[in-house]
């Protein structure tokens, strides 16, 4: 069992208090982690683009009518095709055709995406590069090594493109906006934090609140500082400020 003495009791009005008194502090440095988020994600980081393409799948022999159950094969086959088109042999052969000597399988891989909507026979891929024209090519070169490998791996017909890449005219990311809010918000909660961290810490007494609750002590009077007192505590403070400014 602990000690009552051990437990911390903590005001929420005095915390929100101080708080509040340190509210032009918190908010100046939201803005200034925000104004930095928004330097950092527009001028310093790279940006990047990303390009889709789409093929659609249906695993049916020639002049054969499609049926529901071509249809559901189809679609929980989107899985396999989507492994496939990761799979080391489409990715390497793709830097083979594009003479990507700086680029590797994974760090191919990485700026790869493949996405299968449920309950569709679509397969998006989407190619991420710097070069807007790039991530275009990567993503068509993809889906035309793979559409050939599925082809041969899966035993299917045929797979027919049902989007080509585009050259993408904006950038996928950073989000600039995203960056200045998360920034921002990351910047009050630190200064927040710090704040509350002083509050919980200092344990000077203040009041006579505080020699009840610290020391278990209850005040039967105050004695406020004379009219002398509080003069003589000024000039003290004062000869010190001299003395540390010769």
């Amino acid at each position: 069992m602990g000690n009552k003495d051990d437990i911390i009791e903590i005001n929420l009005g005095e915390l929100f208090a101080v708080l509040l008194g340190r509210a032009f502090l918190i908010i100046s440095a939201g803005v200034f982690f925000a104004l930095a988020g928004l330097f950092l994600s527009k001028f310093v980081l790279h940006p990047e683009y990303e390009s889709t393409t789409k093929i659609y799948i249906l695993n049916k022999e020639e002049n054969q009518t499609v049926t529901y159950s071509d249809v559901q094969i189809s679609t929980q086959l989107t899985q396999d095709y989507a492994e496939l088109i990761k799979s080391r042999y489409v990715l390497e052969e793709v830097i083979q055709r594009l003479n990507m000597v700086d680029m590797t399988y994974d760090d191919l891989y990485d700026v790869l995406k493949v996405d299968t909507p449920s309950d569709t026979r679509i397969v998006a891929i989407t190619a991420k590069d710097e070069d807007p024209l790039m991530a275009m090519k990567i993503a068509n070169c993809i889906r035309e090594v793979a559409s050939e490998h599925i082809t041969n791996v899966m035993d299917i017909d045929a797979i027919n493109v049902a989007e080509t890449a585009n050259v993408p005219m904006e950038k996928s990311s950073p989000s600039v906006a995203r960056w200045t809010v998360i920034a921002g918000f990351l910047g009050m909660v630190i200064v927040a934090f710090f704040v509350i961290l002083g509050y919980l810490l200092d344990d000077t007494i203040k009041s006579n609140d505080d020699v009840e609750r610290y020391l278990g002590l209850s005040t039967l009077a105050l004695i406020p500082l004379t009219t002398e007192e509080t003069e003589k505590k000024k000039a003290k403070s004062k000869a010190k400020s001299k003395s540390k400014s010769k």
